[in-house]
């Protein structure tokens, strides 16, 4: 019987230097032969093509933290948008605290994606940008504002910055916008993601189970970090990685003993295959 499996990209099936081995890309290769296997990933359709090179999805991606659910050929399956208003709200409040966001969106009636980026930058958003180099999308706006289509704002900085800016939120826009504080293990610094309330994880890998017409009991997902917690909660199996936050290893059925450098999910993976 046919399974899909759904992978977190960054410190889960991306190596710390974010690759892919050769042993994850031929063992990937081997369960889309019988099988569905995806991602779940805060990045966008550009980044997972870029990191994914000879790897290819044979269910439909979640892009942008579940704002977006796509195919490998472009093909929306569905968007979570955050209104213009409410994304200009948002960064009206976080001038208050003396930061600026990042904003994602698309282009009108496109897919190609936007990141428009403020012209004052602290230290932690001044490294995330160094990965963004050359990167098309990226476009300075001063002042920062929202685009027509928004799919996220996002906030870089320090705990002690980010951590009032939520609650500060939360208590201007309720349950209107889906908050989500978690630790940049890449660069360190924290960063605070805004999303449409429906716009996360979990709910993206409801909509894929209905459009590939697969239940639950089928779906295992891996993960390591905060915004993978709720898709482990809706999943029959649920698998971080050696290296996943206690948080996330608490909401774990299986904790791999390899980590993302050791290619936990590719190990775990070839396992499977053998024994089926």
């Amino acid at each position: 019987m046919k399974k899909i499996f759904i992978t977190d990209l960054d410190h889960t099936l991306l190596r710390s230097d974010q690759s892919v081995s050769d042993f994850t890309k031929d063992t990937i290769d081997q369960i889309t032969k019988h099988h569905l296997f995806t991602v779940a990933t805060a990045r966008s359709f550009h980044k997972v093509k870029e990191f994914l090179e000879d790897v290819e999805p044979n269910a439909p991606m979640i892009l942008l933290d579940g704002t977006m659910i796509t195919t490998s050929e472009k093909k929306i399956i569905d968007l979570k948008l955050l209104s213009k208003e409410i994304s200009n709200a948002i960064v009206y409040e976080g001038q208050k605290f003396g930061i600026y966001p990042f904003i994602i969106g698309l282009e009108d009636n496109g897919i190609e994606e936007l990141f428009w980026y403020p012209k004052v930058l602290n230290e932690h958003q001044k490294d995330v940008l160094k990965n963004y180099q050359n990167d098309p999308r990226l476009t300075l706006k001063d002042p920062i504002m929202a685009m027509e289509r928004v799919l996220k704002v996002v906030y870089f900085g320090s705990y002690e910055v980010l951590n009032p800016l939520t609650d500060h939120l939360e208590n201007i826009f309720g349950d209107m916008v889906e908050y989500k504080l978690s630790p940049e293990k890449y660069g360190g610094g924290w960063f605070l993601t805004l999303l449409h309330p429906e716009g996360d994880k979990s709910h993206a890998i409801t909509k894929v189970l209905e459009y590939i017409d697969f239940s639950c009991n089928d779906l295992t997902v891996f993960g390591d970090s905060i915004n993978d917690i709720e898709m482990f909660k809706l999943a029959n199996v649920s698998v971080a990685v050696a290296n996943a936050l206690d948080e996330v290893k608490q909401e774990a059925n299986i904790i791999l003993p390899h980590s993302n450098d050791e290619d936990g999910v590719a190990m775990y993976l070839l396992k499977l295959i053998k024994e089926i």
